[in-house]
């Protein structure tokens, strides 16, 4: 073996600890870890065989040179990874969508209890109508 591919193999060691721990912290789903575990696991196979890997691939893909395969794969696991990050931020964007909605809704009716609240107690006990806004919030308050 190479120095290369020994320090590969620490690399994605480091990797695959490094996505059991997120795991453990709960950071990652298991569909997620299932996910880059088989990602990582390819890598090692290729960095344990890259001659006969990227020969078979070449063979498959049809392709006259090892490397040109490897590229190919690569390129094809680099679009995987980018979708996948594309549909988390797309999912993320909507839920804070539907988030800022919901705030602003309550946020509304939150608004016209108040209003109602001071409208009642401008009309309450002592008769008292006006004055800062202040004092008419621990009015409310007081009630």
């Amino acid at each position: 073996m190479y120095v290369v591919q020994y320090v590969s193999l620490v690399v994605l060691a480091y990797i695959a600890l490094q996505i059991a721990y997120k795991y453990h912290k709960r950071e990652l789903e298991w569909r997620e870890v299932t996910f880059w575990e088989v990602i990582v696991a390819i890598f090692v196979l290729i960095s344990l065989f890259p001659i006969r890997i990227s020969q078979e691939i070449q063979r498959f893909l049809g392709l006259r040179r090892g490397l040109d395969a490897i590229f190919v794969l690569s390129i094809g696991i680099l679009y995987v990874i980018s979708f996948k990050i594309y549909m988390s931020i797309d999912r993320t964007q909507r839920e804070i969508t539907k988030l800022t909605r919901e705030v602003a809704i309550r946020l509304g009716e939150m608004e016209e209890t108040l209003e109602k609240l001071r409208q009642e107690a401008g009309r309450g006990e002592t008769g008292d109508v006006g004055g800062s806004r202040a004092e008419n919030e621990k009015e409310v308050e007081r009630r």
